[in-house]
Protein backbone atom coordinates (compact mmCIF):
# COMPACT_ATOMS: atom_id res chain seq x y z
CA UNK A 1 0.00 0.00 0.00
CA UNK A 2 1.41 3.24 -1.14
CA UNK A 3 1.53 6.28 1.71
CA UNK A 4 2.11 9.84 1.09
CA UNK A 5 5.75 9.38 2.48
CA UNK A 6 6.50 7.04 -0.99
CA UNK A 7 4.56 9.40 -3.20
CA UNK A 8 6.92 12.31 -2.13
CA UNK A 9 9.50 10.06 -2.76
CA UNK A 10 8.75 8.71 -6.04
CA UNK A 11 7.95 12.88 -6.39
CA UNK A 12 11.74 13.46 -5.28
CA UNK A 13 13.15 10.50 -7.01
CA UNK A 14 11.52 11.92 -10.54
CA UNK A 15 13.14 15.24 -10.20
CA UNK A 16 16.46 13.81 -9.15
CA UNK A 17 16.39 11.64 -12.38
CA UNK A 18 14.83 14.79 -14.36
CA UNK A 19 18.04 16.74 -13.47
CA UNK A 20 20.59 14.18 -13.82
CA UNK A 21 18.72 13.63 -17.66
CA UNK A 22 18.70 17.21 -18.47
CA UNK A 23 22.78 17.52 -17.47
CA UNK A 24 23.83 14.74 -19.68
CA UNK A 25 22.01 15.86 -22.57
CA UNK A 26 23.46 19.52 -22.01
CA UNK A 27 27.01 17.94 -21.73
CA UNK A 28 26.22 15.50 -24.72
CA UNK A 29 25.20 18.47 -26.72
CA UNK A 30 28.02 21.33 -26.04
CA UNK A 31 30.74 18.52 -25.66
CA UNK A 32 30.11 15.46 -27.55
CA UNK A 33 28.49 16.77 -30.79
CA UNK A 34 31.50 19.35 -31.41
CA UNK A 35 34.06 16.89 -30.71
CA UNK A 36 32.10 14.24 -32.78
CA UNK A 37 32.27 16.29 -35.68
CA UNK A 38 35.57 17.80 -35.16
CA UNK A 39 37.05 14.53 -35.09
CA UNK A 40 35.59 13.32 -38.38
CA UNK A 41 36.97 16.46 -40.12
CA UNK A 42 40.42 15.31 -38.27
CA UNK A 43 40.01 11.73 -39.89
CA UNK A 44 38.68 13.49 -43.58
CA UNK A 45 41.65 15.82 -43.70
CA UNK A 46 44.07 13.05 -42.77
CA UNK A 47 42.73 10.69 -45.45
CA UNK A 48 42.72 13.56 -48.08
CA UNK A 49 46.38 13.14 -47.44
CA UNK A 50 45.97 17.27 -46.80
CA UNK A 51 48.91 16.67 -43.63
CA UNK A 52 48.80 16.52 -39.86
CA UNK A 53 48.89 20.52 -39.24
CA UNK A 54 45.67 21.18 -41.81
CA UNK A 55 44.18 18.06 -39.89
CA UNK A 56 44.95 19.62 -36.66
CA UNK A 57 44.38 23.12 -37.58
CA UNK A 58 40.62 21.71 -39.55
CA UNK A 59 39.94 19.78 -35.62
CA UNK A 60 40.35 23.04 -33.59
CA UNK A 61 38.11 25.33 -35.96
CA UNK A 62 35.63 23.01 -36.65
CA UNK A 63 35.22 22.22 -32.47
CA UNK A 64 34.99 25.88 -31.91
CA UNK A 65 32.74 26.36 -34.51
CA UNK A 66 30.55 23.64 -33.57
CA UNK A 67 30.80 24.20 -30.39
CA UNK A 68 29.70 28.39 -30.54
CA UNK A 69 26.50 27.52 -32.77
CA UNK A 70 25.36 24.40 -29.82
CA UNK A 71 25.80 27.17 -27.42
CA UNK A 72 24.46 29.89 -28.57
CA UNK A 73 21.25 28.14 -30.43
CA UNK A 74 20.57 24.98 -29.27
CA UNK A 75 20.70 25.42 -25.39
CA UNK A 76 18.58 27.45 -22.94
Amino acid sequence: MATVNDAAQRTADAEEHRKIYKGIMKTSAEVGVPFCLALTMFFTQLVMANGLLAAAISFIGVYLLVWWVVRTFFTH
